[in-house]
């Protein structure tokens, strides 16, 4: 992926050099689609050779009652890699995303049967639940699987009452309440019993500025607990070097009791990112990963401590739906869970090649006794664009060696020889028409997730 190439081609082209008119923002936006211009040969050329490899290869389904799939997100790869794993085992699939999203790639999928578009929930909530009860009705939708963007789990939450007919693979509103605020599941987690980083919510800048730092053995960091897609990547320790670089810093954050943050202990040690589906309280399906700058590359870890810590978490709620956890393994060997996000999670693409996930999904089949893991065949997952960039933007020799290593050994996250085209149409269109909608808006991005298969911008979705 093209991560920070906002920064790169802007760095790199002088302003003197700029045409009278045409804004640095611009400039990145027209350098990037030109680059995916020059990729779209080889692209197209890989793609047709898998769709004329496809057409040679027929397809067995595995189930004999097939169900009526809905899943929204639809231009998340997470939400393409359910949808295959439903069409693989026999299942229809109808694919759901914003109207800002009608450009998603995936629609293209051939595990997808049927493609909707709807109002984002946060603009017209009773308009999207109406929506989502008018689509189950119509393609008599059997269970309804959210692929959610932090702002739209609670909604999704909200339509599962409207929604008895079918089954919704998600947690009830009050639970997404608790788990999408960090310093209440922190607080929820310690009532367990269970390891979590020490932690304080704040809703004024002067709780940090009036903050005893003295007194306590690590440093801090803090959080947005509403979601903050580009400031949630700031892990700047407090205190800073001065009390007044501390209060310069704070106040610089949208801090308010509208908008509260959190103040969390910061504990080193090997950061991980968890996936599991539940039922009841009853992990079906798991994963475990250690965590990654961006979160675009996922390789499988067995970490029993972590499972156990999931395990009683989901049974003591008794969950049913989709969590994702970030945890720390401290340098002496134990865990806390920094964050709960009551969603599902993009390790999930681990799975590509697992025949069991719809029926982890749906409590189904003969062999849940225990949760499914990715295979020990399963490489490890990635974005092809990601990793060209940062392979042609490495700064040493072992750094090139490394990222090519990681292309070599692992699997491109949305390409598949047996539905190829959502790896042409997720850069090639879905993409490059955001870029030109920003360029004409002139309109400034910070990065490409092509992963999530959006522009990440400031106070974006």
């Amino acid at each position: 992926m093209i991560i920070h190439m906002a920064q790169s081609i802007s760095l790199s082209s002088p302003a003197k050099t700029h045409a009278p008119g045409i804004s640095a923002s611009s400039l990145k936006t027209l350098g990037t689609l030109t680059l995916l211009l020059l990729a779209l040969p080889l692209n197209a050329s890989l793609v047709l050779v898998a769709l004329l490899l496809k057409s040679l290869r027929p397809q067995n389904f595995t189930t004999e009652k097939p169900k009526n799939i809905l899943i929204s997100g639809g231009k998340m790869t997470k939400a393409l890699q359910l949808a295959r794993s439903f069409h693989n085992a026999g299942h229809r699939v109808i694919l759901l995303e914003a109207h800002k999203y009608w450009l998603t790639g995936h629609r293209f999928s051939s595990a997808v049967n049927k493609f909707y578009t709807v109002e984002a929930p946060e603009k017209d909530p009773e308009g999207y639940i109406q929506s989502l009860v008018d689509i189950v009705e119509k393609e008599n939708i059997d269970v309804y699987v959210p692929v959610c963007s932090p702002v739209a789990s609670y909604y999704d939450s909200l339509a599962k009452k409207a929604l008895p007919q079918c089954e919704v693979i998600h947690c009830d509103a009050e639970m997404t309440q608790m788990l999408d605020d960090k310093h209440a599941f922190a607080q929820t987690a310690q009532s367990f019993g269970l390891s979590v980083p020490k932690s304080f919510k704040i809703t004024d800048p002067e709780q940090v500025i009036n903050f005893d730092f003295s007194q306590e053995k690590r440093k801090y960091i803090l959080k947005s607990i509403p979601y903050d897609s580009v400031r949630r990547l700031d892990l700047t320790r407090l205190p800073c070097d001065t009390p007044e670089a501390t209060a310069a810093f704070v106040r610089s954050l949208p801090i308010s009791s509208e908008k509260p943050w959190i103040m969390q202990e910061f504990i080193p040690g090997k950061e991980y990112c968890t996936h599991s589906t539940v039922r009841n309280g009853v992990i079906t399906l798991h994963c475990c990963c250690e965590s990654s700058a961006f979160q675009v590359n996922y390789e499988n870890v067995d970490n029993p401590k972590i499972f156990e810590w999931v395990s009683r978490f989901v049974k003591e709620l008794g969950i049913t739906g989709q969590v994702s956890f970030d945890f720390i393994e401290a340098e002496d060997g134990n865990i806390y869970a920094i964050e709960c996000n009551p969603r599902t999670h993009s390790a999930i693409t681990m799975f590509y090649n697992h025949p069991g996930v719809a029926d982890a999904y749906l409590g189904t089949g003969n062999n849940l006794a225990e949760p499914i893991q990715p295979k020990f065949t399963s490489k490890p997952t990635y974005w092809t664009y990601h990793e060209i960039w940062r392979l042609f933007n490495t700064r040493s020799w072992s750094d090139f060696v490394y990222r090519f290593k990681i292309i070599k050994h692992g699997k491109d996250a949305i390409f598949s020889w047996q539905d190829p085209l959502p790896f042409l149409m997720n850069p090639h269109w879905q993409i490059f028409l955001l870029l030109i909608q920003n360029l004409q808006k002139n309109r400034g991005w910070i990065r490409i997730d092509f992963n999530i298969g959006k522009l990440v911008e400031l106070g974006g979705d």
